[in-house]
């Protein structure tokens, strides 16, 4: 027993005596008496600390330790950081990351470096980090990426500099575009690929798409393609459809793309009942059936439902139903291949606006918008107006964005109306180029600020220099004069035109005017103009006709001038439905040389008859008569041909010297066209148009009568055929043109081009 207690007192003993040595050093570093720091540079030890969990007096522990440490490379500031304890003192190892000195780029060619640059993260005098670096390669593969190009390779390297600054520089081996060489379709069968194709926006590569990046392969793209073709599908009555994967492989040289969707098209549906639930109180939903575009029986239409919902809730809207909802509840019945549709209308009270809040302009003064809006505090609400009043602040062109919502106000039957916009730039600086049959090489120089002083003015300089005209524009329009829906402007000229080969002379017109237009309701509206010019006819030649000789010198014009106008075109550059009508007057002889009074009226007219097939047709006529004993002199009568009348040169037909061939105006005229545009079997991205048209009209009668002078009033026609495109440079139109009915007298012109370009 002694022994046994002897051999358990000689262990205590021992476990003692090695377990004595730390647990004197763990109450010594329990508590942190002095902490210092090594290693830092450019980081002072005071800003070191203040990082760390640990503070002097802390105890020290594992997890102490540990917080610290994180919290330290977390900083970003340290490539390594070590922690060390002697006694009561805790040493803080670090070896700072280095500073970057420059970014730079090298090998890229099709990207610039200020692109690059905007897309990383890393700038000059930063802390370096490897993090960031990988961070910033990824988001450059995505630069590249973007732009079609998936063969890039990308390294970055590191120069090192002294006092701890390094040199970041990224090596790009730029590649190729890598292009969609095939888009497959499994699944189909009720439409072809190439019917398919025709409805998404990525493109297979072809010759002609040099200009666009449909053909490049676009993650992004390809997911809006898939709902475009879900879209498509339920348009045609296949409410089943399911699209079931879309695959984009690269092939194994990283040039092209491969994109397969795989979809089940499922049956499709017909309409079946269609009924109307409203939970408006006293409402008679009957009121709507009209915006019902469908029937029974005819095939379902995703895209008609939608419209009859947009047409319902705006309907709504106008009868002063805010924020009413209209859903449609679709059964479909796969036994029957019906789909009964319900719409069903939610209550919500009448309410009227209460306040209209108007944020994001910078620059642009509230006035600017709220003078937009078709409806003001206190109105009734009309879903309708805001609509517009939306479009309207759109139509401005001065807003990257512009976002009109309703909210609810501070009781139920009151609704505000927030204006969220984003400016963008409304100054340009542009310089043009072309050329045109009439005026030959033609550029031009422009400087306009759209929204001089945040106030909605425009203010335009214009310069056009062309073989056969110089012009000198400056103008200012001022929209919304006095406050009012009123728009007003001044204007300055000088233009200077050769009409050596029409008529023998040269002309120089300067002058200015003053000019207010108002609306007269949603279509129709009138501008009024005061003019005064001084015209002068020079460079007469010495066989030129007596008429024009008789009439060299300076000729003073005071007129005052009217415009009304009906427009209803869907487009004022491409329009393919509706009408432009115009009736102009005007009237000279408020002072001045001339004396005279002239009309003129007219209207097109744009009808689609299928899908790219347009229908237009155009009539004017024109008249102008002088009075108390005055001519109308060349310089004011009319002049038909080249764009005027196809087929015939510029000044082409009407009153013409026998002698001296030259032309010399007349003072009535008509003329007409139909046209109709249709496509050529090419894809419509490609915007080449075919045309065929057949032009007609007469110009005669002068005040000057008498042996020598060519005066008929017959009738000139021609037919011909045209080719236009919608280039990235601007519009391009080529018309070959044959007169079919024309005077012996009458200059013929076959072949007519024009083509302009701003950039």
């Amino acid at each position: 027993m002694k022994h046994i207690r002897k051999v358990v007192f000689l262990c205590a003993v021992l476990t003692a005596a090695i377990l004595l040595p730390y647990v004197g050093v763990a109450q010594a570093q329990e508590v942190v008496q002095e902490i210092r720091v090594e290693g830092s540079e450019r980081v002072e030890p005071a800003t070191i600390i203040s990082y760390m969990d640990l503070k002097i007096g802390d105890e020290i522990t594992r997890e102490g330790l540990d917080t610290t440490l994180k919290s330290l490379f977390a900083t970003g500031l340290f490539a390594d950081v070590g922690l060390n304890q002697e006694g009561g003192v805790l040493l803080v190892s670090v070896i700072e990351n280095p500073v970057i000195n420059e970014i730079a780029f090298e090998g890229n060619d099709k990207i610039k470096d200020e692109e690059l640059l905007g897309e990383i993260q890393l700038r000059p005098r930063q802390v370096f980090t490897r993090t960031k670096v990988q961070s910033d390669v990824s988001r450059l593969y995505q630069v590249y990426r973007r732009n079609g190009r998936f063969s890039v390779n990308i390294e970055p390297k590191v120069i090192r500099l002294d006092q701890n600054r390094v040199n970041l520089v990224f090596e790009i081996e730029e590649s190729g575009v890598t292009t969609v060489k095939n888009i497959g379709f499994v699944g189909n069968e009720r439409f072809d690929d190439d019917r398919l194709r025709a409805e998404i926006s990525t493109k297979e590569e072809a010759w002609y798409r040099f200009l666009s990046s449909d053909d490049r392969y676009d993650p992004d793209r390809l997911a809006y393609d898939q709902e475009q073709l879900r879209k498509f599908y339920l348009s045609q009555g296949y409410a089943d459809f399911r699209l079931l994967s879309a695959v984009a492989e690269l092939s194994s040289d990283r040039e092209n793309f491969f994109i397969t969707f795989t979809i089940e098209e499922g049956a499709r549906y017909k309409v079946g009942e269609i009924k109307t639930d409203s939970k408006l109180r006293n409402f008679d939903a009957g009121v709507l059936s009209d915006q019902i575009v469908f029937k029974t029986g005819d095939w379902y239409d995703a895209d008609l439902v939608q419209e009859v919902i947009d047409g319902m809730t705006n309907e709504l809207g106008d009868l002063q139903y805010a924020f009413v909802t209209v859903r449609p509840d679709i059964k479909r019945s796969r036994e029957a291949k019906m789909v009964d549709i319900t719409f069903q209308i939610n209550e919500t009270p009448r309410v009227f606006v209460e306040r209209i809040n108007v944020t994001g302009n910078v620059r642009t003064q509230d006035k600017v918008l709220r003078r937009e809006m078709e409806i003001v505090e206190g109105d009734p609400f009309n879903k309708s107006k805001l609509a517009r009043s939306e479009q309207n602040i759109r139509d401005l062109d001065f807003f990257e964005s512009v976002n009109v919502e309703a909210k609810q106000g501070s009781s139920p039957d009151k609704t505000v109306v927030d204006i969220d916009v984003a400016e963008k730039s409304t100054g340009e600086l542009s310089i043009g180029a072309g050329f045109s049959t009439s005026d030959g090489p033609l550029a031009d120089f422009r400087i306009r600020e759209r929204n001089l002083l945040g106030k909605g003015q425009d203010l335009l300089l214009a310069t056009t220099i062309a073989g056969k005209r110089t012009e000198f524009d400056l103008s200012f329009t001022e929209p919304h004069f006095l406050d009012r829906d009123l728009k007003a402007g001044m204007d300055a000229f000088h233009i200077t035109r050769d009409l050596q080969d029409e008529s023998s002379f040269d002309q120089r017109r300067t002058g200015g005017g003053v000019r207010f237009g108002y609306p007269l309701s949603e279509r129709w509206s009138q501008d009024w103009k005061y003019r005064i010019e001084q015209n002068e006819i020079t460079d007469v030649q010495s066989d030129a006709s007596r008429f024009i000789i008789d009439q060299e010198g300076n000729r003073l014009t005071s007129a005052v001038s009217q415009r009304l106008e009906y427009d209803s075109r869907d487009s004022t550059l491409f329009p393919t439905e509706g009408w432009l009508g115009w009736f102009d007057t005007e009237l000279a002889g408020l002072g001045g040389d001339a004396k005279y009074i002239s009309g003129r009226t007219g209207g097109s007219y744009y009808y689609p008859i299928a899908d790219q097939w347009v229908l237009s047709t155009l009539g004017e006529v024109g008249i102008i008569e002088g009075y108390s004993d005055s001519d109308v002199e060349i310089n004011e009568r009319f002049f038909i041909g080249g764009s005027t009348l196809r087929g015939f040169s510029k000044s082409g037909i009407g009153p013409r010297d026998e002698l001296t061939d030259d032309a010399l105006g007349g003072n009535l005229f008509y003329r007409g066209t139909v046209e109709t545009s249709f496509p050529l079997g090419l894809p419509e991205e490609m915007g080449i148009l075919g045309h065929g048209f057949s032009d007609f009209g007469s110009l005669w009668d002068l005040d000057d009568t008498g042996t020598g002078i060519l005066d008929e009033s017959s009738v000139r026609a021609s037919v011909g055929l045209g080719l236009s495109w919608r280039s990235p440079f601007g519009p391009v139109r080529v018309d070959l043109a044959a007169p079919v009915l024309k005077e012996d007298y009458d200059e013929k012109e076959v072949f007519r081009f024009n083509f302009g370009t701003r950039f």
